[in-house]
């Protein structure tokens, strides 16, 4: 059982952990230690999360989601497997409570007189510098 919120938390079927070995240097300890952590969460397949969180939830994963619905978090920073369990799971964690929270609706609004006339006035100005500019007509010809 991973709590999210206090009225959230996920069961233990929808979390599977598979354990291999770090990338990278490391000596002896990474060639015989399976320290990394992946970390696969059912999301489509959970009851405990609503539709507009699932999409929501989908769009932050980016291409951490997979085709059959799953998120999946890889972990392996540190040397201890149990320290990567931690990381995998805080992070799991912090992207469902991103995606619970709904964003806010955008009020459209129209401009006020004042910057209206301020944009008018700027483009005409800008109008003349641009006129300006150009082939001098002198008397020389």
């Amino acid at each position: 059982m991973l709590r999210i919120t206090d009225t959230l938390s996920l069961a233990d079927w929808e979390l599977s952990e598979n354990f291999t070995r770090s990338q990278g240097p490391g000596g002896q300890n990474v060639n015989k230690v399976e320290t990394a952590v992946e970390l696969r969460f059912e999301a489509e397949r959970s009851p405990h999360l609503s539709g507009p969180v699932k999409a929501r939830l989908k769009k932050l994963a980016g291409r951490r989601w997979t085709l059959d619905g799953a998120i999946l978090i890889r972990a392996e920073e540190t040397r201890s497997q149990t320290r990567n369990r931690e990381l995998a799971r805080e992070r799991l964690v912090e992207m469902i409570k991103a995606a619970l929270v709904a964003p806010k609706r955008r009020v459209a609004t129209k401009p006020t007189y004042g910057s209206t006339l301020r944009r008018l006035k700027a483009k005409a100005v800008r109008g003349d510098v641009k006129a300006g500019r150009g082939r001098v007509e002198g008397e020389d010809g």
